[in-house]
This record gives C-alpha cells, sequence and structure tokens, in this order.
C-alpha cells in the first residue's frame, strides 16, 4: 500500500526537523522542501540536506528565490546587522524577512499540487519565538483557506491541510519531542549569523533560544559555536 505524501519546509533547523521527523513518525512519505534565497546564514542549507539525508525522505529539492534583491531584513541586507538577544525585546526584529512564509508557503502548496501530496508541515510556533507576524496561528488559518480557495485541488474538493504540530510547545519541549523520534539535533543549525565556517554565533536571538531550549530539556546542545 502506497503511504500518503507530506511536504515539510525544512530550514536546517530544530523547528523544521522536528516537524519532519514527526511526519515520518505518523507514517507519512516525506518529500521536503528548502530555500536557498541568499540568506546570510545560507550554511543552514547543508544542514537541511544532512537532516534530509538522517530522515530518508522520498526527495529533497532546494528553491532558489533571491529575497536579497528586496532586503529589507538582517538575513538578506549585508546593510543590517543581526543583533545580539535582548531580553524582553516586544518588537518584530530586524531579523524579520517580509513575507518569507507566504512565500516559502506559497511554493510549498504548488509543488504538493504537483506530487499529490494533501499535507503541508511547517514548523512555525507561537511560544519560543521571535515575534514574526508569519508564524501566528491566526496566519496559518487564513492561509490556509485562501489556498484551498485558489487551487485546482482545493476547488475539486481535495483540500490541503497545513500541519503545525509544534505551534503550541516551547523550546524544550519541542526539543524533546524530537529526542522521544530519535531526531539528531547534531545535524541541525538555528544561528542567523554563522561564521565562514557555519559556527554558530552564540548571541542572536535564534542561538540564545535554542541554548535556553537545551538547558531547560536537560541535554546538552551539540552545536559549534565560534565563540
Amino acid at each position: 500500500m502506497n503511504k500518503k505524501k507530506a511536504l515539510v519546509l525544512l530550514s536546517g533547523g530544530i523547528d523544521s526537523s522536528t516537524c519532519a521527523a514527526i511526519a515520518k513518525n505518523m507514517g507519512f512519505d516525506v518529500y521536503a522542501l528548502s530555500f536557498d534565497y541568499n540568506q546570510r546564514h545560507k550554511s543552514e542549507l547543508d544542514f537541511a540536506d544532512k537532516i534530509a539525508r538522517y530522515l530518508g525522505v522520498s526527495e529533497h529539492i532546494v528553491i532558489k528565490s533571491d529575497l536579497s534583491k528586496i532586503g529589507g531584513s538582517a538575513l538578506t541586507d549585508e546593510k543590517i546587522s543581526v543583533p545580539d538577544f535582548k531580553e524582553g525585546n516586544t518588537k518584530i526584529p530586524v531579523t524579520y524577512v517580509p513575507s518569507r512564509n507566504i512565500i516559502f508557503l506559497s511554493y510549498a502548496v504548488s509543488y504538493a499540487e504537483v506530487i499529490g501530496a494533501d499535507d503541508i508541515f511547517i514548523g512555525v510556533t507561537a511560544v519560543d519565538y521571535s515575534g514574526y507576524p508569519d508564524c501566528r496561528p491566526e496566519f496559518i488559518e487564513a492561509f490556509s483557506k485562501a489556498v484551498n480557495l485558489g487551487t485546482k485541488k482545493g476547488i475539486e474538493g481535495n483540500p490541503f491541510k497545513i500541519h503545525t504540530p509544534l505551534l503550541n510547545l516551547s523550546k524544550d519541549q519541542i526539543i524533546l519531542k524530537g529526542i522521544e523520534l530519535k531526531m539528531d539535533y547534531s545535524f541541525t543549525s538555528s544561528c542567523y549569523n554563522p561564521d565562514v565556517k557555519g559556527r554558530a554565533c552564540g548571541k542572536c536571538d535564534s542561538c540564545i533560544i535554542r541554548k535556553k531550549g537545551f538547558e531547560k530539556a536537560g541535554i546538552k546542545d551539540p552545536t559549534i559555536y565560534s565563540n
């Protein structure tokens, strides 16, 4: 019997890799999609490749979409520095990439429609995150409605389902879930500003959230930090 296909957005970090492990554990035939958007932390694609191989996904493709031509984010514009983590910051940080999840999910829906996958997994979380508006449940709900109104698959009565299994989990809970599913987090990278060797800076929002997550989970962080 053929397994149902699921498409997972795979960035190379903790959340997306845990999502892929969850989809695999649910019995899906997993396909992975990553993006080379000329991001500052392009080394994450090497980690995404390692994760895809480790989990044995059926296919892993990387789409090039150069968002540096638009800029507006510390992750895509060399003129904007990646800030160090600041406790209690309530503003949307400069690491926000305008409309990134809208763009990525749109590609995901296109790819899923071609391969016949009803299910799309994305590792958004509304707990330990940097305040990005496209990680909220309201966005996912609205996007799901839009794509099922605007695709052949959706209007023919076979709608897409966008899974957000990490939405209400803290970083330590995500890590513990991944460990339960035998995810090897040495194949992941969370840093927004790695050095030329791909080593994490240990100071950006994403690095600090990762460190705190492993510490709270009581598990050693396998990341190699430059400092």
